[in-house]
C-alpha cells in the first residue's frame, strides 16, 4: 500500500532545446532517423510514439525527447520511456552513433539485447541509463558493456526478470561504477549475489533498491548505515533476513521498505534516529515486541505500514505526534487495548488500517469524524458495545470494516450520513434492530454493503411503492440475518450485481414484479423457506443459488433469455421429474447443481453440448439408465458427481477427455464393470469414489508408473473386487507421499474456478459451490464438506480381496485414513503400517489376518481410530502411546489376544520393550495425555476450511494445528468469541 518512491533517469540541466536554427548535427540527426527507420511500433491504441513526429523539416534538437548541448549542438538526452516500441540493439544499431549521449531512457518498451558486445563503450560520458521494462535481455552481456561506463550516476534496470546478476558481476558493477548515486535493479535475478557483497556499495549511494530480486542471507547492517543513502528498498525478497542495527541508523532516510522479507528482532529504540523518513513499510516480517516511544520522532512521516508482524502491548500514542501521517497500517499483530484517543490528532490521515488483532473496548465515534479518513478497517478484533452517535460525519469516508467483532446494538441513525460511503462491512457481529430502505437511500455513493451473520439484524420491506434510488448499489449481502421477506424495494437498483439474502427465513414465493429492474449477476436464496419462484423472469443472471429450499414441482423451464447463466444451484428441494431438454441449450452453463431432489428418468445426453461445464452434481436422485456419453466435448470438467442413484451399465470412456477433472463419484449406483484403469491418464484426477456398486474383477497390479499421479482419495468399497491387493498400485500414488503437514501449507481446497460477468471481466475463486465425498468412518458414512488437497484416504473395504498386506502401502506417509475390513486378508498385518507417520484411522477388522500386532504401530501416535476385531490374531496387545487409549471394541474376536484393555491376562510374563520403543520424553507424554482425553474419534478438518460432519469427536492434531495456522492468519482474540451465528428454532441447516 505504500507509494513506492522511484528515481527517473533524468536530462542534465542544459538539455532544453536550443530556438537556434540548425543547432542539431547532421550526422546526428541521420543516426537517430536511421534509428526510427529500423524501429517498429507495437500498438497505436496503446501510445502514441514520439519518433512519429521526428522529420527532417525541424531541427532535431527541436524533435520532442532529445536534449542538445546548446553550444555545440551534440544530442545529450534521449527519452524514449513508454513508447511502444520493438526493435533489435545490435551492435551496428545507429544509436551508437550518439557518442556524447549523457542521458538514456528506453524504458518501458520492447527491445531485443544480444548477447554479444554491442557499444555501450562508445558511451563514455553517460551518466543516466534506464532499461527497466525494456524487453529481452536473456543471456545478453549488459553488464560487461555497463562496466566500461565510469561516469554512471543513476542506473535502472528493474523489471528485467530474466536477467540473471551473479556475485562477481555485482562485485565489479559496484567496483567499477564509484560516481553511482543511484541504482534501481529491482525484479533482477540476484540469487547468486551474495548479500555481503552490498558492503562495497559507494558510501555517496543515494538510493538503493533491490525488491523482488531472490536475495537471500543476512543482510549487512553497515548498508542501513551509508552516510548519504535516502531510499532503500529491499523488499518481496523472502529468503533476506538480518535485523535494524541498534545505533548508528543513517539520519538521512527518507524512504525505508522491508516489507515481504525476512527481517526479525525489536524494533529498537534507533528508529527513533529517522527524523527526516517520509515513508516506512516493514509488512510481513518477523518483528516482534512493543513499538518503541522513540518512533514519535518520525514527525516527517506520512506512510507506515507495521502489518503482519508479532508486534504485541497496546498501541501508543506516539502516532498522534505523526501530523503529516497519511497511511498506517498495523494489521494482523497482537496489539490489544483500547484504540488511543491521540490518533483523532491525524487530521491528514486517510487509511487507518487495525484489523486482525485484539483490540478492545468500543468502536470510537470520532473516528468516522476524522476529516480525511477515507478508508477505516477494523475487522477481527474484540471490539464490544454499539456504535455511538457520529457527531461530525466525515464526508470523505468511503470505506467502512468492523467485521468479524462482538458489535452490538442498533445502527446509529447518524452512520447513515456518512454520505460518501461505498464499501461497508459489518457482518458477524451482534447488531440488532432494523436497516430500512430510507436508510440505504441516503447513502448515495454505496456500492458494497455486508451486514451478514447478524442474526437479530432484519431488513425493512416498508416503503415498497416509493421508488428508492440506488444508483450505484453493485453487492448488498444479508445472509443469516433476520429477513422475512424478499427486498421488493431493490427492484430500482439497476446497477446491482450481487444479492445474498441466504439463510433467513423468507418463505412463499418471489413474484416477478418484486424483482422486475434488477440487472442482478447473482441471486443467492438458499437456505429459506421458498416454495417457488414466479416464473423464473431473471433474464441476466450469471449465478442463481436456490439450494435447501422447499420448491416443490418439476424444473422450472428456463427462458431462452438466460444466455449468460453460468451457475444454476437448486440441490435440497422437492423437485421431480426429469430435466428439461432446455437446459442444454444454456450453453454458457459452468455449474449444474440438482442434487438432494426427487429428480428421474434418464440423464440427458444432450448435456454434453455444455462444452464449458466445470461442474455436474446429480447425486441422490432417482436417475436410472447408463451414464450417457457425455464427455467427447466437455473437456473442461472439474466436478462430477452422480452418488446415490440407480444408474446401471459401465462408465463411459470418453471420460478421458475431461482432462481437468479433478472428482469423480459414482457411488451408490449399480454400476456393473471392471476397474477403470483408463482413468490413471487423468493428470488432475484426485477424488474417486466408486463404493457401493457392482464393480468386478481383479485390479491390476501392472499400472504404468505415471497413473494417477495426483490422487488422494480412492474408495472402492462395497463392490465384488478380488484377487489380490494392487501391491505396484499403491506404488504409484504419489499424491498420498511426502504431502507437506497441515501446519506448513497454505490451506487448500480441490476447486477453484472462474466466473466470468457480463462487462468481459473473469475472476479465479472459490465458486458457492463446495465439493463434497463421503467416507467411511467406524462403520459410518460421513460427509467431507469442502475437501481440504491434504487430505488422503484408502478404502478397499467390503470386497472379495485375499492374500497379505502389501508392504507398499507403508510407503504412503501421507495417508490419513486406511480401510481394508471386511476382506479375506490373510498373513501378518505389514510391519511397514508403522511408518504411516500421519495415519489418523486404521480398520483391518473382519479379515483373516494372523500373528502378533506389530509393535511398530505404537509409533502412530496420530492414530485416533483402530479397529482390528474379527480376525485370528495372537498374543500381546501393544502398549504405549495412543494404544492406551483403544477399548475392547478395537479387538474383539480375536481369541488368541491377550493384556490390556482386554480381561484376557496373559499366561507368559510381557517381553522385554523392544527396539520400538521410544522414549517417554515430554512431547510424547503431552501428545499422549491429549489422546488419552479423547480427542480423537474421527477426522474433523476444520469448520472454514471444510469438515468431515462427525458427531463422535474431533481429531486433536488436526484441529490443533489448523486452528494455530488460522489463529495466525487473522490474529484471532485469546477469547473465544460467541457463535455469532444463532440457529432459528425452525431454520434448516
Amino acid at each position: 500500500m505504500l507509494l513506492r518512491f522511484r528515481v527517473q533517469s533524468s536530462s542534465p540541466s542544459q538539455s532544453s532545446p536550443n530556438s537556434s536554427p540548425h543547432l542539431c548535427r547532421p550526422e546526428e540527426r541521420s543516426a537517430l532517423l536511421d534509428f526510427k527507420s529500423t524501429t517498429d511500433i507495437i500498438d497505436f491504441s496503446l501510445c502514441t510514439p514520439i519518433i512519429q513526429s521526428w522529420n527532417e523539416s525541424k531541427d532535431c534538437c527541436s524533435w520532442e525527447g532529445i536534449a542538445c548541448d546548446k553550444r555545440n549542438g551534440h544530442v545529450i538526452g534521449l527519452d524514449l520511456s513508454s513508447n511502444c516500441l520493438e526493435a533489435n540493439l545490435t551492435t551496428n544499431s545507429s544509436l551508437f552513433r550518439l557518442e556524447k549521449l549523457q542521458s538514456l531512457n528506453l524504458s518501458h518498451n520492447y527491445f531485443l539485447y544480444p548477447n554479444i558486445s554491442f557499444g555501450f563503450n562508445r558511451w563514455k560520458s553517460l551518466k543516466y541509463l534506464n532499461l527497466s521494462d525494456s524487453g529481452d535481455m536473456s543471456g545478453s552481456l549488459l553488464f560487461d558493456e555497463i562496466f566500461l561506463l565510469p561516469k554512471l550516476v543513476s542506473l535502472d534496470l528493474s523489471g528485467t526478470y530474466d536477467l540473471l546478476l551473479d556475485n562477481i558481476k555485482f562485485q565489479m558493477l559496484v567496483h567499477n561504477l564509484i560516481e553511482l548515486r543511484f541504482l534501481i535493479l529491482d525484479s533482477v535475478n540476484m540469487s547468486l549475489v551474495v548479500p555481503s557483497s552490498l558492503l562495497n556499495l559507494t558510501s555517496s549511494l543515494e538510493h538503493l533498491s533491490v525488491r523482488d530480486c531472490n536475495l537471500q542471507g543476512n543482510f549487512p547492517n553497515q548498508v542501513f548505515q551509508l552516510p548519504s543513502l535516502q531510499v532503500l528498498d529491499l523488499s518481496y525478497n523472502s529468503h533476506l533476513g538480518g535485523n535494524l542495527p541498534e545505533s548508528n541508523l543513517s539520519s538521512t532516510f527518507e524512504y525505508l521498505n522491508l516489507a515481504d522479507t525476512n527481517f526479525s528482532g525489536e524494533l529498537l529504540h534507533s528508529i527513533g534516529n529517522l527524523k527526516v523518513l517520509k515513508e516506512l513499510d516493514l509488512n510481513h516480517c518477523q518483528f516482534y515486541g512493543s513499538i518503541p516511544r522513540s518512533l514519535a520522532n518520525l514527525t516527517e512521516i506520512t506512510q507506515l505500514d507495521f502489518s503482519s508482524n508479532h508486534l504485541r502491548g497496546q498501541i501508543p500514542d506516539v502516532f498522534g505526534k505523526m501530523h503529516k501521517l497519511t497511511y498506517l497500517s498495523l494489521d494482523a499483530n497482537n496489539f490489544g487495548g483500547e484504540i488511543p484517543a491521540s490518533i483523532f490528532n491525524l487530521t491528514n490521515l486517510t487509511f487507518l488500517l487495525l484489523s486482525s488483532n485484539k483490540l478492545l473496548g468500543r468502536v470510537p465515534s470520532w473516528l468516522f469524524s476524522l476529516p480525511s479518513l477515507s478508508c477505516l478497517e477494523l475487522q477481527n478484533n474484540c471490539l464490544t458495545g454499539p456504535i455511538d452517535h457520529v457527531e461530525m460525519p466525515n464526508l470523505f469516508l468511503q470505506q467502512v470494516y468492523l467485521s468479524n467483532n462482538e458489535i452490538s446494538g442498533s445502527m446509529p441513525s447518524s452512520f447513515f450520513d456518512l454520505v460518501n460511503l461505498t464499501r461497508v462491512d459489518l457482518s458477524s457481529n451482534n447488531l440488532t434492530g432494523t436497516i430500512t430502505p430510507d436508510m440505504l437511500s441516503k447513502l448515495v455513493g454505496l456500492e458494497d454493503l455486508d451486514l451478514s451473520n447478524n442474526s437479530l439484524l432484519s431488513l425493512s420491506n416498508n416503503g415498497t411503492a416509493v421508488n428508492y434510488s440506488f444508483p450505484n448499489l453493485k453487492s448488498l449481502q444479508f445472509s443469516s440475518c433476520n429477513i422475512h421477506k424478499f427486498p421488493s424495494f431493490l427492484r430500482k437498483a439497476e446497477s446491482l450485481q450481487i444479492l445474498d439474502i441466504s439463510k433467513n427465513n423468507i418463505s412463499g414465493q418471489i413474484h416477478k414484479w418484486e424483482i422486475e429492474g434488477m440487472s442482478l449477476d447473482t441471486l443467492n436464496l438458499s437456505s429459506n423457506f421458498l416454495t417457488g419462484i414466479d416464473s423464473f423472469g431473471f433474464g441476466n443472471l450469471v449465478t442463481i443459488d436456490l439450494r435447501s429450499n422447499l420448491i416443490q414441482g418439476s424444473l422450472p423451464i428456463l427462458s431462452t433469455t438466460w444466455d449468460s447463466m453460468q451457475q444454476l444451484l437448486i440441490s435440497g428441494n422437492n423437485l421431480t421429474g426429469e430435466i428439461p431438454s432446455s437446459y442444454c441449450n444454456f450453453t454458457s452453463l459452468r455449474v449444474l447443481v440438482l442434487a438432494n431432489n426427487g429428480l428421474g428418468g434418464k440423464i440427458p445426453e444432450c448435456l454434453g453440448n455444455l462444452s464449458d461445464l466445470h461442474i455436474l452434481d446429480l447425486q441422490m436422485n432417482n436417475f436410472h439408465g447408463r451414464i450417457p456419453n457425455l464427455f467427447v466435448n466437455i473437456s473442461s470438467l472439474l466436478t462430477l458427481s452422480l452418488n446415490g442413484n440407480q444408474l446401471e451399465g459401465t462408465l463411459p470412456q470418453s471420460l478421458v477427455n475431461c482432462s481437468k477433472l479433478e472428482i469423480l463419484d459414482v457411488g451408490n449406483n449399480n454400476l456393473n464393470d471392471t476397474f477403470p484403469h483408463w482413468l490413471g491418464v487423468l493428470p488432475l484426477l484426485k477424488v474417486l469414489i466408486l463404493r457401493s456398486n457392482r464393480f468386478h474383477g481383479a485390479i491390476s497390479n501392472s499400472m504404468p508408473a505415471f497413473y494417477f499421479p495426483q490422487l488422494r482419495i480412492i474408495d472402492v468399497a462395497q463392490n465384488d473386487f478380488m484377487g489380490l491387493l494392487p501391491s505396484n498400485y499403491f506404488k504409484i500414488l504419489k499424491g498420498m507421499r511426502d504431502v507437506a503437514p497441515v501446519d506448513k501449507v497454505k490451506l487448500e481446497y480441490i476447486g477453484n474456478y472462474v466466473q466470468c460477468f457480463r462487462n468481459g471481466v473473469c475472476q479465479t475463486f472459490d465458486v458457492i459451490y463446495k465439493d463434497s465425498v463421503k467416507v467411511v468412518m467406524k462403520g459410518s458414512e460421513r460427509e467431507l464438506v469442502r475437501i481440504l488437497k491434504i487430505f488422503t484416504t484408502i478404502d478397499f473395504s467390503s470386497n472379495h480381496f485375499h492374500g497379505p498386506i502389501p508392504d507398499e502401502l507403508g510407503e504412503l506417509n501421507s495417508l490419513l485414513l486406511l480401510n481394508l475390513s471386511h476382506n479375506s486378508l490373510n498373513g501378518q498385518i505389514s510391519s511397514s503400517l508403522g511408518k504411516l507417520a500421519e495415519l489418523e484411522s486404521l480398520d483391518l477388522s473382519s479379515n483373516k489376518l494372523e500373528g502378533r500386532i506389530p509393535e511398530q504401530l505404537t509409533k502412530l501416535t496420530f492414530l485416533s481410530v483402530l479397529n482390528l476385531s474379527h480376525n485370528e490374531l495372537v498374543g500381546y496387545i501393544p502398549e504405549g502411546k495412543q494404544f492406551n487409549t483403544f477399548s475392547n471394541d478395537s479387538y474383539v474376536g480375536n481369541s488368541g489376544l491377550c493384556g490390556f484393555p482386554l480381561t484376557n491376562k496373559c499366561a507368559e510374563p510381557r517381553p522385554p520393550s523392544s527396539q520400538f520403543d521410544e522414549e517417554d520424553d515430554s512431547t510424547a507424554v503431552f501428545e499422549w495425555k491429549f489422546a488419552l482425553a479423547g480427542y480423537g474419534c474421527g477426522l474433523v478438518l476444520g469448520l472454514s476450511l471444510g469438515y468431515i460432519a462427525f458427531t463422535t469427536g474431533k481429531p486433536w492434531r488436526v484441529v490443533k494445528k489448523v486452528e494455530k495456522y488460522q489463529q495466525k492468519l487473522v490474529g484471532r482474540c485469546n477469547k473465544s468469541h460467541k457463535q455469532r451465528k444463532v440457529q432459528k428454532p425452525n431454520q434448516r441447516s
